[in-house]
């Protein structure tokens, strides 16, 4: 491991369960990965001392192509020695009886102001069984057994290689609960030397663990968090870390909760934007919850043309992207210009990718997100008769698609399907593509590229998303349904539009009604949005100056990491 920082002094140890750094590294499957990245960018640019701790995904989730409509996950290959040094250390973890040897890979971040350091964990090497040796393999694997194993690797095999490296930070941060794991090898070191029965109870210092723990959890759904039958975490959790009874104290009684288990020992506990927070703790009774909203690293998601406007009229922004509030005195023509240039890169990459004959003065519509029910990227459809009716009205319109269904959400499967087989319903009249293997790079072609940002997830199922956020930074307003990021972000008219009731309405508090959504989505292109796009570009780029000046310059990783020192770290 280099020496250019000194790691002896490394304030957080930062673990994820994935991380998006590049898109030829397939350690990411959607925003959480995007975000764990995007907060480690930001981290070297604060100079924040902070180590990454995550695994290696030799096959990575999948490969996305589209075959008839339907998605085909294909294997990924890549090699990590082109992008990361092995480091000599070695560590192991007990599974099942079994000696689990693992090994990190490092990869560097360079920041403004420091290089962050990544370790990402690797059980694939000779010596372990042949099972063993996939752990590291998959992201997100098909079954509970093979996630705990991964689990036990990142939590507790990512605290024994940060010691084997001589690395003692002072703060852990979980970035969901996969990582939870880790408490319980801070427990274990917390034993106290106990002599007397009547003082079992308090053999492991928790406050101490809670005093060096933070977590970050980002899921409104009850589904979503990780649970592990004690059978399960009995026969698999062999390690001499903490006896089951007391894994059951923190981590709920019945089964392991790994949100819980984090909830019980971690000093400071924050949902993903304010209403997430909220949610969380109704979700979660009891527990003191706040919220930091989440954000993305400003200069990595702005495009080129978009950099070079910025460099010249926000000098310094990238340091300190606040500084975009001043978006607003950027002269109209330029911004126009820079908008095109960025328009006509996605162009015509669609057209190369799809043989489409999409036209760079139509007005488009982005949406590129995990496809899966709550977040209905088939919304836009509900009506396709009177989608094809405001085209006709008001002006061409076109609407580009991308993103991955997880292999066993078959729902999420057949929304691809139904908008590849919608478009070619539509016939053209309403132009339709879907982009196969979303991935960071072409993330930042769609986000800079269309005109506006669509995004309609079921309230209140949205923690935050980031998507928006990207497109904001670029100068493409957002319409999207009052949920997570958007309910601090929106301004109707200003930096965007929405869909369906606002807070205080009377049916905000109650289950969405795609109908009436989808009717308000229709309302708001045919009178207000495609008619100012095509007829009033004074007004327009004005709503794109204020998409960039109040969202672009709020929501970003650098205040959202500012917050997390402040709030979680030094509170």
């Amino acid at each position: 491991m280099t020496n250019k920082n000194n790691l002896k002094q490394i304030l957080v140890a930062y673990f994820t369960m994935e991380v998006g750094i590049e898109s030829d590294i397939p350690t990411y499957a959607g925003g959480l990965g995007i975000l764990a990245g995007d907060t480690l960018r930001s981290f070297a640019d604060l100079n924040v001392p902070v180590i990454g701790v995550s695994l290696l995904y030799w096959k990575g989730s999948f490969r996305q192509s589209i075959a008839d409509g339907k998605q085909i996950e294909e294997e990924v290959r890549w090699s990590p020695k082109e992008y990361m040094n092995l480091l000599p250390q070695k560590v192991t973890v007990m599974i099942e009886d079994r000696k689990v040897v693992v090994r990190a890979w490092e990869y560097r971040i360079k920041g403004l102001q420091r290089e962050v350091p990544v370790l990402f964990l690797d059980t694939d090497l000779p010596g372990n069984s042949s099972y063993d040796r996939t752990l590291t393999h998959y992201l997100y694997g098909n079954d509970t057994h093979y996630r705990l194993c991964q689990e036990i690797v990142l939590g507790i095999g990512g605290m024994r290689m940060l010691e084997a490296i001589h690395v003692e930070p002072l703060y852990y941060h979980m970035n969901e609960g996969h990582s939870a794991l880790l408490t319980l090898e801070l427990l274990s070191k917390s034993k106290r030397d106990v002599e007397f029965t009547w003082d079992a109870e308090h053999v492991y210092n928790n406050e101490t663990v809670r005093g060096k723990c933070v977590f970050t959890t980002h899921t409104p759904v009850e589904a979503g968090h990780d649970r592990f039958g004690y059978e399960m975490v009995s026969q698999l959790l062999t390690d001499a870390v903490v006896p089951l009874h007391v894994i059951q104290e923190y981590g709920g009684k019945n089964d392991l909760n790994m949100t819980t288990l984090a909830l019980n020992l971690s000093k400071y506990i924050n949902g993903v934007a304010k209403k997430h927070g909220e949610v969380s703790k109704q979700m979660f009774p009891g527990y003191d919850i706040e919220s930091i909203t989440n954000g993305i690293h400003s200069a990595f998601w702005t495009s080129p043309t978009l950099r070079v406007l910025y460099d010249k009229y926000i000098p310094g922004w990238v340091a300190d992207p606040f500084s975009l509030r001043y978006a607003l005195g950027i002269p109209d023509n330029q911004l126009w210009t820079a908008h095109l240039q960025a328009k006509q890169a996605l162009i015509q990459e669609v057209n190369k990718r799809t043989r489409s004959q999409f036209k760079e003065d139509a007005f488009t519509i982005g949406y590129a997100r995990r496809f899966t029910g709550y977040k209905r990227p088939d919304l836009v459809f509900h009506d396709v008769g009177r989608l094809k009716a405001i085209a006709e009205k008001v002006g061409d319109i076109q609407l580009i698609f991308a993103g991955k269904a997880h292999p066993k959400d078959q729902y999420g499967k057949e929304l691809i399907q139904k908008v590849i087989a919608t478009g070619k319903e539509l016939n053209g009249r309403v132009r339709v593509v879907f982009l196969e293997n979303y991935t960071i790079d072409l993330a930042k072609l769609v986000v800079a590229g269309c005109d506006v940002w669509l995004n309609n997830p079921q309230r209140p199922h949205e923690a935050s998303g980031t998507s928006g956020m990207k497109a904001a930074v670029n100068g493409v307003p957002q319409i999207s349904t009052l949920d997570g990021w958007w309910l601090e972000g929106h301004i109707e008219g200003i930096t965007g539009w929405a869909i369906g009731p606002h807070p205080g309405d009377s049916g905000f508090e109650h289950d969405s009604n795609p109908g009436d959504e989808a009717q308000d989505l229709y309302e708001k292109l045919e009178h207000e949005i495609v008619p100012r796009y095509y007829h009033d570009s004074r007004r327009w780029i004005t709503i794109m100056k204020y998409a960039i000046a109040i969202n672009g310059s709020f929501f970003n990783t650098h205040r959202m990491v500012q917050q997390y020192v402040t709030h979680s770290y030094f509170s």
